[in-house]
């Protein structure tokens, strides 16, 4: 079998302290069906056949290599530590991969997104190869308004709105690229500092499955998701 022409890279970014979740523990390392939230999103890109580097804050990283170590985790994968914002711990992850080519692709995803689906995964991998970028997006489901700065507030028209998830894929040489700039508050996403560079970005279907875990009532969901797929 030859070699792979664009080596598929995963960035997950785990930085989360549990603190919105209401939780001692990491919302990352909590238990969800009988495994971490971390390891289930990472199995999911090494499943995809993605080389795995794994970004932690320094304070959490003894204690995922013990969970690691109790567990059997199998799956090989990098650890980078962590910035003290979101753009700081990608640019790091960038940082940690080792001879990253510029056709290579970068899949950039929550670690507390374990429900993401390996066809989703390979979707947004395929579309980056082909157009640079792959950003899966969902229809929002509820209406949506703006407040203006005076407490007023207007209806956004839901039809032309998507609500953004991840993995946001890209070609390597565009992210390190994009990502090589002094951070800006305008950067909520991975999508959002590649278009500050001057690039379009690639809107992919994404799932309604694919949520992010950021409350106990995300566990349960994602509990009985995992339950039905069983």
């Amino acid at each position: 079998m030859g070699e792979i022409e664009n080596k598929r890279y995963a960035i997950i970014v785990a930085g989360g302290s549990g603190k919105r979740f209401g939780s001692e523990m990491p919302k990352q390392f909590l238990n969800l069906d009988g495994k971490a939230v971390l390891m289930r999103t990472i199995e999911k890109f090494d499943e995809a056949g993605a080389t795995i580097v794994v970004v932690l804050p320094a304070e959490h990283q003894e204690m995922w290599m013990a969970m690691c170590k109790d567990s059997n985790f199998p799956v090989t994968h990098t650890i980078a530590t962590g910035g003290k914002t979101r753009f700081e711990s990608v640019k790091n992850g960038i940082a940690a991969i080792e001879g990253l080519a510029d056709n290579d692709l970068v899949a950039v995803h929550d670690g507390v997104r374990p429900l993401v689906s390996i066809e989703l995964i390979n979707r947004c991998y395929e579309t980056a190869q082909a157009t640079g970028s792959a950003i899966p997006v969902i229809n929002p489901n509820d209406s949506i308004r703006q407040v203006m700065d005076d407490g007023t507030s207007q209806q956004l028209l839901r039809s032309s709105l998507r609500a953004v998830q991840t993995p946001q894929t890209f070609r390597a040489e565009l992210l390190k690229g994009a990502y090589d700039v002094e951070e800006s508050p305008l950067f909520t996403d991975d999508a959002s500092v590649v278009e500050s560079a001057g690039h379009q970005v690639t809107l992919v279907g994404g799932e309604a499955s694919n949520i992010k875990i950021t409350t106990p009532i995300d566990m349960i969901v994602a509990t009985e998701i995992i339950n039905q797929n069983h």
